[in-house]
């Protein structure tokens, strides 16, 4: 068992998962918005950019129609929550479940092969020359570090400071005259533009698009956020916005040694669940060893 060679593909998978978590941090954290949309936006962005590539297209186009496609079903959400009054979770259902038609629809049928066409890592090994995983791992740091550098400036802009703040007081917000709505609306669009980025450039690399690879997204994504909190709490945005790419490599190598030692595939999501509780439960247990904070974490 070749471990570094496991580790790699660990690492690569997470960078690219990260995009997807960087959604969810998106609406989740910053707008503290409970969107399920995500689960309907992942496969979204994979049906759109494998039906294009499969089409004899750019590969390069179909990431710009995937994350188009994302950005229409996040305003999807944000249209029923802020316009039609439907609760937060309830509108990001509909959508998801909207979705789940809507890529058959794109798609076709329940899966595309893409084994045998031109995809942005095969150009991009064929370009490097140098091993599959490799280059894939490049290609994905390279598209994640641009993208927490467009995150970053565009969160430290007027509107994005106000995303930012209406997440957690909204009433500050509209006293300043900028509208929660339109917060809401813009962040929505930003998350699932990212959760669908990061579902066409997983179908890209893995090589095929399924109806099936989106359910379980937002699990996975907010393990990832949970494990970057209790890895670095409160820390610089810039830096919290790479801790959570971080937290999506180690969540991948955690699954990865899972199944290396033996454990099946079925039980992934019940780790999934594992490891998302036990990281929900850490701070609690490191406030429970400090004494200062022993009584008022018995209060909680």
């Amino acid at each position: 068992m070749n471990w570094g060679n496991i580790l790699l593909a660990a690492t690569m998978q997470g960078v690219l998962w990260s995009i997807m978590a960087l959604g969810v941090y998106v609406t989740f954290r910053l707008l503290n918005f409970a969107d399920m949309t995500c689960d309907g936006s992942f496969t979204l962005g994979a049906a759109v950019s494998a039906v294009w590539i499969d089409s004899g297209h750019s590969p390069f186009i179909s990431l710009i129609l995937a994350i188009s496609a994302g950005a229409v079903a996040g305003l999807v959400t944000g249209f029923f929550n802020t316009r039609m009054k439907i609760p937060q979770l309830l509108a990001g259902i509909l959508t998801q479940i909207a979705l789940y038609s809507i890529n058959l629809r794109v798609m076709g049928k329940s899966n595309i092969a893409l084994l045998s066409v031109e995809t942005l890592f095969t150009r991009f090994q064929t370009l490097l020359g140098i091993e599959e995983n490799q280059s894939a791992l490049l290609l994905g740091l390279i598209v994640v570090i641009a993208i927490i550098g467009l995150m970053y400036y565009f969160f430290g802009t007027e509107i994005g400071s106000m995303i930012r703040a209406s997440g957690q007081n909204p009433g500050v917000v509209r006293a300043l005259g900028c509208s929660t709505q339109r917060c809401t609306m813009i962040a929505l669009v930003i998350g699932n533009a990212l959760i669908a980025c990061s579902g066409a450039l997983v179908a890209q690399n893995q090589g095929y698009a399924d109806i099936d690879m989106g359910p379980g997204t937002i699990v996975i994504g907010l393990a990832a956020i949970i494990i970057a909190e209790v890895i670095f709490p409160q820390r610089h945005f810039a830096i919290t916005l790479t801790s959570v790419v971080i937290g999506s490599v180690l969540y991948r190598m955690i699954i990865a040694l899972l199944l290396a030692i033996g454990l099946k595939t079925q039980d992934m999501k019940l780790c999934t669940a594992l490891i998302v509780a036990f990281a929900l439960y850490l701070p609690i247990l490191k406030r429970k060893r400090i004494p200062g904070e022993r009584k008022v974490a018995s209060n909680d």
